[in-house]
């Protein structure tokens, strides 16, 4: 039997739990979506509140230059790039994560289309998070004539899927609604073996498990700064783009901050022969500003001492589940393998929405995903092994009391 005394004696052997107070937690609150929207670190503020008075309110215009502006998005990307693998000039943060996508698959596309222009598949799992799905479609759609969106439906179905005919594969490296973590290097060897370009989301592992994208030789990723880097809600995200393909960078939203010079002003597009390519607009500088705050707290440890607490964290939940909520039609749809397991917990019950809905009442904040899942983000930088077993009793009053059984609680907002 796992007790409460045991997690505390956990927490105070916890290598990382000094961490936990550089973030400004409610009194209160267990904060377990993390993996939707991290906790604000508490420099965020003081930087906000900086960027707006004194760079905006003081500096105005000659912030460009003078605070450095307009090598924000390649400072960042340099600043997080050891988390993903990479080297200097190799990453940068800007857009979106959807946008960001649309960038290296039409760029991926392009490659192929000049070396291989019989390759007119585009592959991608139907568990995907939809936005993947339909930025796809949508290229898919305005491609020439004759490029498909192929859909698998599981890892176990890659090997078949990839072929002669496949341009690019698209993968979440942990898929947002069970948790599962693909062998990033495994799934790169196969897609390569074809002769197709890898191309990966990492919105669910950026922050949360190590990865290495040269390492497992990687063509392309995107991903989140504001889920598991803390960078506050729509913070910019991240693109990674392997220097291989560096001669060959022609994303089509060509827009002037990816110009070689664009103080020339000049008619025609020359597109920067680094990173910059993948801009497009004038980047949104106070939201920017504050994902530098995120990334400093990981760089103060490292993300193997991380991937150990987060695995030590989800075996707790899922023991305590199995141990304290027996009996109430809960499934485990997060694979029980550390090789497989993201860094979030997620478990299928009937009445999966509103049981959320009351855990949040009760200040145990989770999220619900469609169909039936009940997801909980862990966050080794500020969860600690006791707030795992307060979790697990407020779920277990839940469920045996059926306070999800109240019409408030089915009541559905706009956002799950």
């Amino acid at each position: 039997m796992i007790t409460l005394e045991q997690c505390r004696a956990r927490d105070q052997a916890d290598e990382l739990a000094s961490l936990r107070q550089q973030f400004d937690l409610p009194e209160g609150t267990l904060y377990l979506d993390g993996n939707s929207l991290g906790a604000m670190p508490k420099d965020a503020l003081a930087r906000a509140q900086d960027v707006i008075r004194r760079e905006w309110g003081v500096d105005l215009i000659n912030s460009w230059n003078k605070n450095n502006w307009w090598v924000l998005p390649t400072r960042l990307g340099d600043l997080l790039a050891p988390l993903v693998g990479a080297d200097a000039g190799e990453a940068i943060v800007t857009d979106t994560t959807s946008l960001n996508l649309f960038k290296v698959v039409a760029n991926a596309v392009d490659i192929q289309r000049r070396g291989h222009p019989e390759r007119k598949i585009i592959l991608a799992e139907r568990d995907a998070f939809p936005t993947d799905l339909y930025m796809l479609q949508g290229l898919a759609g305005i491609l020439d004539q004759g490029y498909t969106l192929q859909l698998v439906d599981g890892p176990d179905d890659l090997g078949a899927a990839v072929t002669e005919r496949t341009a690019v594969v698209v993968l979440s490296h942990v898929n947002y609604r069970t948790g599962y973590l693909y062998d990033m290097k495994t799934v790169d060897a196969l897609v390569h073996a074809q002769g197709a370009l890898a191309v990966w989301d990492l919105c669910h592992s950026i922050g949360a498990v190590p990865i290495d994208l040269k390492d497992a030789d990687a063509d392309f990723a995107v991903g989140c700064t504001y889920k598991y880097l803390n960078g506050g809600p729509g913070a910019p995200a991240m693109l990674w783009a392997h220097p291989r393909h560096r001669a060959d960078f022609r994303q089509p939203l060509s827009g002037w901050w990816g110009h070689a010079r664009p103080f020339d002003m000049a008619t025609d597009y020359v597109p920067d022969p680094g990173i910059r390519s993948f801009l497009c607009g004038t980047q949104p500088i106070v939201s920017m500003s504050l994902v530098a705050c995120g990334v400093g707290i990981f760089l103060q440890t490292d993300m193997e001492k991380v991937r150990r607490k987060s695995l030590a964290l989800t075996d707790l939940f899922i023991q305590l589940v199995a141990q304290e909520c027996a009996g109430q039609d809960l499934t485990l749809v997060t694979p029980l393998d550390h090789k497989y397991r993201g860094s979030h917990v997620s478990f299928r019950h009937p009445q999966g929405y509103a049981a959320v809905q009351a855990l949040i009442a009760r200040g145990v904040i989770g999220d619900y995903r469609e169909p039936e899942i009940m997801r909980f983000g862990i966050t080794p930088l500020y969860l600690r092994f006791a707030d795992i077993w307060d979790a697990v009793q407020h779920l277990k009053a839940v469920l045996e009391g059926r306070e999800w059984d109240r019409a408030e609680y089915r009541e559905r907002g706009l956002v799950t």
